[in-house]
């Protein structure tokens, strides 16, 4: 990578850009890291929470993750086009740090008096439920969240495993926790667009060793921001469950605290001026701006929405991969397993089989940035070692094969929690199969490869083929994608719960997972997943890249000069 590089204007006005290279990354990367480490550490457990806690079913649990992880990824759009076009980057990123910190701050302090209200419930037994480490809540490692985990009144009562019916959550209480969600829409909005292009503009893209630092530095994100949670679902859910919740919940807060400083604490960091156009002919109003811009717009706004338009085939083939690669019945698939590690009593949590894929990502990462790439770079010539799109579409085909693992496993758990379920143990939702909860870690492991070639691809992709002042918005075309495949997901799951419901087979998706069938489920998306790759193939193979001769580029550039 760089360490810094000056590019001098011939024009005396323009002013001269230092580009800071790999100094600043500590910085900017480190802002994203403690970011996921605090937002992570908040909402590692959600799942388990909201089946558990607010006693919702698991196809409601899912939609409603589904919504809000899709609402959080299309706010990066809104977020992306307010930063490029009105507040910039720098002033973004700090008012969703802000907004971050002051959702998770809320969750700290209202642990503390949970905590005292434990501390109550405990000595009055007749009215409270214990929350000692023999409760439901710590042996499923719930983390406490949102301010509705304070008081008991802010949710629903607590359900046994011997009760037939659960008391569901309030309207009241469900407002108040979408409110929380709320912020965490808006700080997630503003930060992960504009991290991403901010990060890559520090590196000179005229020079070898700034495009280098380019390719390196998606790799490097997508490493440390994995590192982070794999921090947050193993030793931040460890200190929230058997330590103390105050302390685990003032863990994520410090780490948000650090985020929103540690931007301002680098060097001076580059913000490169957005080009400005002037048509001949156009009528220009004296404050600069054009006084028709429905009727009159200049060839650089044309050239990006032709940019934007010809991306979009492939951001529509990312979408299917999200659905495949990012399958929520995992932790429910871990509950109905055996979770025991060896011999011994300990019980992995079900929300930390996910570090298996994350586990994956980090140690694949560097492998293929240090080593891989340099040997593909002398065999094809190319900088990356492949193209970007051939990254993409290794992605996409592995989470082919992830699917059909994880239908392969699925079928062997169930076959195995019905001949040979574990005993002595009471299930609130189904019996516990005898198969260990170890056999998914081999799509996870597909699921994490499967990530690091074609998110990163992704993230690559968009920025490369954006004009150089839509960098944020490229930034939020990957999280777009994710929020769409949400929807899907959700609405695919719906309809399959709704189809086979009344169908001879049964429905694929009930409360009890041994009652159902997942593995067809599993299959399904696989299919699906089969049509995607054949599509994706059709539009890379008739995709021109940015720079290539002919392409928008060479007009864009024509009009600038």
């Amino acid at each position: 990578m760089e360490t810094a590089e000056k590019i001098v204007f011939e024009n005396d006005d323009e002013a001269e850009i230092n580009y800071r290279g790999i100094k600043a990354m500590p910085f900017i990367i480190g802002n994203e890291t403690f970011e996921k480490l605090g937002a992570i550490g908040t909402l590692a457990n959600l799942q388990v929470y909201l089946t558990t806690v607010f006693n919702m079913t698991r196809i409601n649990a899912t939609m409603l993750l589904n919504v809000f992880n899709g609402t959080t990824n299309f706010a990066t759009l809104i977020g992306a086009y307010l930063c490029d076009t009105y507040f910039g980057r720098y002033k973004t990123l700090g008012f969703g740090s802000f907004a971050s910190f002051m959702v998770i701050l809320n969750s700290d302090i209202s642990s503390f008096f949970a905590l005292l209200n434990m501390e109550l419930c405990l000595s009055n037994t007749s009215t409270c439920i214990s929350t000692t480490k023999n409760d439901s809540y710590s042996s499923e490692g719930l983390l406490v969240i949102m301010l509705t985990a304070a008081f008991k009144n802010l949710h629903p009562p607590h359900c046994r495993p011997e009760d037939t019916r659960c008391v569901g959550p309030t309207p009241s209480q469900m407002t108040f926790l979408l409110t929380g969600f709320g912020l965490m829409v808006l700080g997630a909005g503003a930060i992960r667009p504009c991290n991403l292009a901010f990060g890559a503009d520090q590196f000179n893209p005229n020079a070898e060793s700034g495009k280098r630092g380019i390719d390196s530095f998606f790799n490097w994100y997508f490493f440390t921001l994995t590192f982070a949670q794999m921090v947050s679902v193993t030793l931040v859910v460890y200190v929230q469950s058997d330590v103390s919740w105050p302390i685990g919940l003032a863990i994520p807060t410090i780490f948000m605290l650090i985020s929103c400083f540690s931007s301002s604490w680098g060097p001076k960091f580059i913000f490169l001026d957005k080009a400005a156009i002037t048509t001949p002919g156009d009528e220009i109003k004296p404050d600069g701006s054009v006084a028709n811009p429905w009727g009159l717009c200049s060839m650089q706004q044309v050239e990006e929405v032709k940019c934007v338009l010809r991306v979009i085939p492939i951001w529509a083939a990312a979408i299917l991969y999200h659905v495949g690669e990012k399958q929520q019945y995992i932790v429910f698939q871990a509950m109905q397993s055996n979770r025991h590690v060896g011999v011994t009593g300990f019980q992995i949590p079900p929300a930390t089989y996910n570090i298996f894929s994350m586990l994956t990502l980090t140690i694949w990462v560097p492998i293929y940035d240090r080593a891989i790439v340099p040997f593909l770079r002398r065999i094809t010539g190319k900088q990356g070692g492949i193209t970007v799109l051939q990254r993409m579409g290794i992605g996409i085909f592995l989470t082919i094969i992830e699917s059909l693992v994880a239908g392969l496993v699925e079928a062997k758990r169930r076959d195995m929690a019905i001949s040979r379920p574990m005993e002595g143990i009471q299930a609130k939702r189904g019996d516990v199969s005898s198969m260990s909860a170890l056999w998914l870690v081999p799509q996870l492991f597909l699921g994490g490869l499967a990530e690091a070639f074609c998110a990163i691809g992704q993230v690559e992709f968009f920025y490369k083929q954006f004009p150089e002042n839509m960098r944020s918005i490229a930034g939020s075309f990957f999280f777009c994608g994710m929020a769409v495949a949400n929807y899907v997901n959700g609405f695919l799951i719906s309809v399959v719960h709704r189809a086979t419901e009344g169908s001879s087979t049964g429905n694929w998706l009930p409360e009890d997972l041994n009652k159902g069938r997942l593995d067809y489920f599993y299959y399904l998306v696989a299919a699906l997943c089969v049509l995607n790759f054949c599509y994706f193939l059709v539009c890379a193979k008739w995709y021109r890249y940015k720079g290539a001769e002919g392409s928008v580029l060479d007009i864009e550039m024509e009009a600038k000069n």
